[in-house]
């Protein structure tokens, strides 16, 4: 099978959430769900809250499920939406 790129948007339950101890935690389920090489970049949303965005690269056999449940599962998220999956080339 081929390489996947999935972006994924985590929000935090609040302003006040520590986002780059949020950033650890989520590659390491990242890494532990086969995801390689994660970026993140901070999305401001409103009222002092920033979204967290990840992307990885994934084999796309795997499914994509698991990622989301898992990163909800994070202490101080909110909710994990995936908002990109595309097949990456070369």
């Amino acid at each position: 099978m081929g390489t996947a790129l999935l972006k994924i948007k985590l929000m935090p339950e609040s302003p006040d959430t520590n986002l780059e101890e949020l950033e650890a935690q989520a590659k390491k389920v990242i890494e532990e769900n086969q995801g390689q090489n994660p970026k993140f970049e901070k999305e401001p949303i409103a009222f002092g809250l920033t979204a967290l965005i990840t992307s990885f690269a994934m084999d796309e056999s795997i499914p994509t499920d698991p990622f989301e449940e898992n990163l909800s599962k994070i202490e101080g998220v909110n909710s994990a939406e995936t908002i990109d999956f595309r097949r990456a080339f070369g």
